[in-house]
Formats: C-alpha cells, structure tokens, sequence
C-alpha cells in the first residue's frame, strides 16, 4: 500500500516543474519500490535509508540515481509541510567510478549493419545509435515529423536526458529513409504509441555478437567521431553530453596514438 506515500501527487509535482516524462517515471517507480517495503514515510529514518540501499546490489550510476529519487522526494514532503525533516538530506554521496570506452569493433558493426538490411526498422535503429550517437530511449522516441532542413542535408530534432534538445545531423541515406516513412513514430508499437526503450534494444541486439548494444554502438559513434575529428566539443553536442567529462568516457583513443605519446616521452 502506497497510498501514504502520495507518490503520483509528487509526481505531478515533477512534471509540473518541466521533468521530462520519462525522468518522472524513473523517479516515481524508485520511490515505489521503496514504499514495498516502508508503510508510513513519515517514520522513515535517515538509517532506514542507508540500509535499504545498502541492501541492493545496483551498479553505482544505479545507485547514485536511487538517492538522486529519494533527496527529490523528501525535499518535496519538507517544501509543501508534509515533513519537518528530511531522512534523506544527509545520504551520502556515491562514488561513480570513471568507466572506459567500449565501442562495437568495425567488424561487428558492418555485420550488423548487413544482418539488417532485410529488417528497415531494425537498420534504422543501428544506424542512429552507430553513425549518429542516439540513446535508444531517444530512438524509440523519435518521430519523422522531428526532421528538419539544415544549410547542410537534415537534421533531427532529438529529445535528450533533461528534456534538453539538440539537433543531431544525419548522412543523407538515412534522412532519405526517414523522410520516407509514414507520419508519426518511426519506431511505433501495436498500441499505437512508439516502443519502449528496452524493446527496441532488444530489436538491435539481434544482429550484435553477444556483448553488444545499442550503447556500445552509441561509444562506436563517438571514438569514430573524435578519431576523425580530434574535436571533442563537437562530439559532446552530437551525444548529447553536458560535460566534456562525460563523452572523454565515449570515446576510445587509438592505442597507436598513446604509445606514440609515450615514444615520445621516452625519447
């Protein structure tokens, strides 16, 4: 029973402030899980929080999201009087640890490129997370009326992590297939809305060595990218990233590029 809880009315709260949709519902869905196992919020203790999170064996951006969720949610009870206190001010912070680049090999890619020839959608789907460096979330969310006219080609309007939006450019082929397509979702499901993230993942690793994924296809997009370029910025913006920081993790640098580094201070 979460009924206590008023955990759509915090989520009404979210979206009032601009949340993006998909932000509101992981949001309200980790708070579900935590009213499971709590009936009243209001006894809720700061140990209460440590321990419930201890108890899980997330990765750390899990983690680190699960307490982004409940420091949300108890600001919210203490800013409207639903609480005198905040269990969750004092949570601690989590330590994300610095990941490496893993990019889809070439060889990988190309063959899953020509796996998919027979299945448009499927190829549509690689060939946005792989050449252009989109999310699958952004790709299932994608519609052809987000098309537009550049000085240079096409465009796509592209609904990022925040609810920011960029415009990613796209190769002539595939903007010619999408300007093709009919109205509405490129990606749409029986239901007639477009098909959830985690479906159309599974569409694309289909035709990917076990491993693989549309986000290893997202780190091909930007070491290939950065390889060619060596403009860093530019492959933040074409990501999505809000910090260097970030796409520096997407984008594998070429081993003969870092022994030629150190050739060089060993000279």
């Amino acid at each position: 029973m979460t009924r206590g809880w008023e955990i759509q009315r915090w989520g009404g709260y979210l979206k009032a402030t601009g949340r993006p949709q998909t932000t509101v519902e992981m949001r309200t869905y980790h708070l579900e899980r935590l009213a499971a196992d709590y009936d009243d919020p209001g006894a809720v203790t700061f140990d209460d929080l440590v321990e419930w999170l201890a108890a899980h064996e997330w990765a750390p951006n899990t983690r680190r999201s699960y307490r982004g969720s409940l420091r949300s949610y108890w600001s919210w009870r203490l800013a409207t009087g639903r609480a005198a206190a905040s269990p969750a001010h004092l949570l601690p912070p989590v330590r994300v640890p610095r990941g490496l680049p893993r990019p889809t090999p070439e060889d990988a890619y190309r063959a899953a490129i020509a796996s998919a020839s027979r299945d448009p959608r499927a190829l549509m789907a690689i060939q946005l997370a792989a050449q252009c460096g989109l999310r699958r979330g952004e790709i299932a969310r994608a519609r052809r009326e987000d098309l537009e006219p550049a000085l240079i080609g096409y465009t796509l309007r592209v609904e990022g992590k925040g609810g920011h939006i960029r415009m990613v450019p796209l190769p002539d082929p595939l903007a010619a297939t999408i300007v093709r397509a009919p109205a509405g979702w490129l990606f749409p499901s029986p239901h007639g809305k477009h098909l959830t993230p985690h479906h159309l993942g599974k569409i694309v690793v289909k035709h990917l060595p076990d491993g693989y994924t549309t986000h290893t296809l997202r780190h091909r997009c930007g070491t290939v990218s950065y390889g060619a370029t060596r403009d860093l910025r530019a492959v933040q913006e074409l990501l999505g990233h809000a910090k260097p920081e970030t796409t520096a993790i997407y984008t594998k640098i070429d081993e003969a590029a870092v022994r030629a580094a150190m050739n060089a201070a060993a000279a």
